[in-house]
Formats: structure tokens, C-alpha cells, sequence
């Protein structure tokens, strides 16, 4: 596909899907979540790859949908506007493998949405988290979900109530960032990040993600049986018995992604 507002590229076992349309403060326009769900969707079925950064081009992460497409529009246009933008962001969890927000500058509404919503988020010291849809009318619901799901209640009310910035390490501090780091080494600390990861099994990292969301919201006695039935098949995987007999040979393990 020929993407127009983002850039999608490998790197070993890396993908970096790059929004960029930073004269737009890389707004989540109709195209750009067209472009996203073509890549996303691509990399889920590429074996090579196993954690997927997302980051964005210019002096900010990305300020939400664009507004300009939901002025005088109907009720279908805007239906498929969030209907599209629910299909992208359940696929940075469906995917197999974890998917790293890269964030400097604003993250806001939808913006805030799609660094809440990836599995891991590493943001520069300048960062700043908002959903100020209420500030124009526009309550920032969708965003909320992942938001609520995030970081305590008390807090996401907050941040949805006021629509004020939240520092990046007011952010770290809720539970909505992982590492805080200076705007230089960004870059690097969050591929650090995506290597440390990648050095584990494509396949296990897939079974620990998918177990992950699917046991989150479970009472305790739902996701322990859920959770002593995923080890045990685990355990019958090729990786998973290579990897315990290199551990008691005290060698490095080969994995076969299977």
C-alpha cells in the first residue's frame, strides 16, 4: 500500500508505524486509521517481526481525530468515523505482538486514546497527556475507555472532567507511562525497550499478550482457570520445552516460534 500520512518500515525485529502528517499535529484523519489498520493488520501476520513502536514525526505525538472532518457531517459519517477508529485501536491488541507508544510533545483525545491503548508507553520529558474534549463540547468517551482502563478512577475522572495536561511524569506516576526519559534519548530507550522484549519467543510473547487482555477484567477464580490452562498448553510448546532444558544447560536458548 502507498501510505500517505504514515510510514511504515522494519528494522530486525522491530516495526515502526510513524505518523506523519505533522502539520495536522499528526490528527487521526480518516486516512491516517485506514493507513494504521493496513499496517497493523500486515504485521500481525509477519513472523519476523515481534514488537511494534509507534511513534510520530514532528514536535508532537498526535492531537486526536481531525476535527475538521465532523464539522456538518451526519450521523453515518460519524459512526464510521469511530466505528473505524475502534477497529484500530482493538487491533493494537489483537495483534500478537506488544506495541510500544513513542510519545514526545501532545498526546490528546484520541491522541491520549492511542498511547493508553498500546501495550507499553515511553514518553520524553516534554510529553503531555490531555483529553480536553469537554473544553469544546465533545466528551472525550472513547478516549475514556482506555483511559479508565489505564490509570485509577479518581484520576481518569479528572483528567476527562477538566481536560487539563498531565505531565509526563504526573502520567508515569498514574500508571499511563511506563519510563519518563529525556527528549534525546527517547529514540533509543524505547527500541531498548522493544529489544529487551524481542529477545523473548514470537510465540510466547503472543500467549502472554492475548492471556494478558484476556484475564485483566476476569473475577480471580475466572482467570487463575484460564490462566493454569493457557501455562499447560504453554508448556507443551516447542519454545517452552527448549527454553526450560537451555535453562538447566545453562546455554541460550534457540527459539523456533512455534
Amino acid at each position: 500500500m502507498d501510505y500517505q500520512e504514515i510510514m511504515f518500515a522494519t528494522e530486525g525485529p522491530i516495526a515502526f508505524l510513524t505518523l506523519n502528517n505533522p502539520q495536522k499535529i499528526n490528527a487521526l484523519s480518516r486516512k491516517m486509521i485506514g493507513e494504521m489498520i493496513h499496517a497493523l493488520t500486515a504485521a500481525s501476520t509477519d513472523e519476523t517481526i515481534k514488537v511494534v513502536i509507534i511513534r510520530a514525526t514532528g514536535k508532537h505525538f498526535c492531537a486526536g481525530h481531525d476535527l475538521s472532518e465532523m464539522l456538518d457531517q451526519g450521523i453515518k459519517t460519524y459512526k464510521f468515523i469511530f466505528d473505524q477508529c475502534t477497529q484500530m485501536m482493538q487491533l493494537i491488541h489483537s495483534i500478537p505482538q506488544p506495541v510500544i507508544a513513542q510519545v514526545q510533545g501532545v498526546a490528546t483525545a484520541a491522541g491520549c486514546q492511542l498511547a493508553a491503548w498500546c501495550d507499553l508507553v515511553v514518553a520524553s520529558e516534554d510529553a503531555r497527556f490531555a483529553t480536553p474534549g469537554v473544553k469544546i463540547g465533545l466528551f472525550c468517551t472513547t478516549p475514556m475507555v482506555a483511559i479508565t482502563r489505564a490509570i485509577g478512577r479518581k484520576a481518569a475522572m479528572e483528567m476527562l472532567l477538566t481536560g487539563r495536561y498531565f505531565s509526563a511524569n504526573e502520567a508515569k506516576s498514574l500508571g499511563l507511562v511506563n519510563r519518563v526519559v529525556p527528549f534525546e534519548h527517547l529514540a533509543q530507550e524505547t527500541e531498548r525497550l522493544a529489544l529487551q522484549i524481542a529477545d523473548a519467543s514470537r510465540f510466547v510473547l503472543a500467549i502472554g499478550k492475548q492471556g494478558f487482555y484476556a484475564q485483566i477484567d476476569q473475577p480471580d477464580d475466572s482467570a487463575l482457570h484460564f490462566a493454569k490452562h493457557t501455562i499447560a498448553m504453554n508448556l507443551t510448546a516447542e519454545d517452552a520445552q527448549n527454553g526450560i532444558r537451555a535453562f538447566i544447560d545453562k546455554q541460550t536458548p534457540v527459539w523456533e516460534n512455534r
